[in-house]
C-alpha cells in the first residue's frame, strides 16, 4: 500500500512536496475582515490550504470551564459566551468559502463535535481534521469518517495506545497523522520531532505529518526532513493580538519563510545515492589529485 492520500486535487504522502496548512483557527477573534487578512496572507507564502475550527460550543465546552469568567475584547463575560463570540454562523462560512474559491486555496476545518460534521457537510470541505483533544471521543472520529472524506488525526496529548485505538477505529485508508505536542507555546525540548519516524515505523501505510506550536521555523523544516509530509502551523496577522493562540502563531512574513524553508529542506534532501554533479566537474578537474601526485 503506497503511503498517500488525495485531498482535493493534490496528493500527499511519501514522493510529494509537503502539504502545508496555514492554521487560522480562533485567531480571527470572530471577526471575517480578519479572517478574509488571514486568507490574503496565507495565499501570499503559498500554502496549500488554511484551516478553521468548528465548534458547538455547548457540546465542546468542558461544563465545569462554561460558567467561568474571563476578560475578553467583548467585556468580562463567561468562557461559554466567549466560544460563541469566536464561532463563525452558516453564512460567514458560506462568505468563507466563496472567498477562498477566488483566491486559488483550498480550506479545511477541525471539527470537535459530531454536529459540526453535519454543519461543515454544507460545504465543500476535502477533508475533516479531528484536534488532539478530540482523539479519543470514538463517536466524532466515527461520524468524520462516515462522511468519506479524509482523516486529518492529531494525536497531541496522547499515549501510544490511545493513537493506536484512533487509528483502529477509522482505519489506515485515507488518514494522515499529525505528531503534535499540545503545548502553547511548546518548548523545544518537548517538540519530540523524531516522534515523525516514530509513527512512520508504527503504521507504514500511513502518512505522517507534523502540527506545531514552537516558536520559530526551523523545527517544522526538520520536521519534513524527518519524513513528515504535512506540516501545520497556526497563523496570526500580529503575535500581540488577543487571543490564546496568538504567542504560539506564525506572523506572515515568518509563513512566507516557513514556506521557503520547507521547500529548500526538501530540496536539499536528494535521493541519496552519491553521484558526481555536472557542477563538480569543474573542481574535479582543477583540484582532485590521482595516487598522490601533484
Amino acid at each position: 500500500m503506497t503511503r498517500e492520500i488525495k485531498i482535493g486535487n493534490r496528493l500527499v504522502g511519501d514522493g510529494h512536496p509537503a502539504y502545508v496548512i496555514a492554521e487560522i483557527g480562533i485567531n480571527h477573534n470572530g471577526d471575517l475582515a480578519i479572517a478574509k487578512q488571514m486568507i490574503d496572507a496565507a495565499v501570499h507564502a503559498g500554502v496549500d490550504a488554511v484551516k478553521f475550527q468548528k465548534r458547538t460550543p455547548e457540546i465542546a465546552t468542558p461544563p465545569d470551564q462554561q460558567k467561568q469568567m474571563r476578560e475578553t475584547p467583548w467585556g468580562y463575560i463567561s468562557y461559554l459566551d466567549y466560544r460563541y463570540k469566536v464561532e463563525f454562523s452558516e453564512e460567514q462560512y458560506c462568505e468563507i468559502e466563496k472567498y477562498c474559491k477566488d483566491k486559488g486555496i483550498t480550506w479545511l476545518v477541525s471539527v470537535w463535535d459530531e454536529p459540526s460534521v453535519d454543519f461543515m457537510e454544507k460545504f465543500d470541505t476535502p477533508a475533516y481534521k479531528i484536534p488532539s483533544a478530540s482523539l479519543t471521543d470514538f463517536g466524532l472520529i466515527r461520524k468524520a469518517r462516515a462522511t468519506g472524506k479524509p482523516v486529518i488525526l492529531s494525536t497531541g496529548m496522547s499515549t501510544m495506545e490511545q493513537i493506536r485505538m484512533g487509528v483502529q477505529i477509522l482505519g489506515e485508508k485515507d488518514l494522515v497523522l499529525m505528531h503534535c505536542t499540545s503545548t502553547y507555546p511548546c518548548e523545544p525540548e518537548e517538540l519530540n520531532l523524531k516522534m515523525v519516524q516514530t509513527l512512520r515505523d508504527e503504521f507504514p501505510n500511513t502518512p505522517i505529518g507534523y502540527s506545531g506550536h514552537e516558536v520559530g521555523l526551523v523545527p517544522s523544516a526538520i520536521a519534513v526532513a524527518l519524513g513528515a509530509c504535512m506540516v501545520e502551523r497556526h497563523l496570526t496577522l500580529d503575535r500581540a493580538m488577543w487571543g490564546t493562540d496568538q504567542a504560539a502563531s506564525v506572523e506572515p512574513g515568518g509563513f512566507e519563510r516557513l514556506v521557503k524553508y520547507i521547500r529548500v529542506s526538501e530540496a536539499a534532501l536528494g535521493d541519496g545515492v552519491k553521484k558526481v554533479y555536472e557542477s563538480e566537474k569543474a573542481s574535479l578537474k582543477k583540484l582532485r589529485r590521482l595516487n598522490g601526485e601533484d
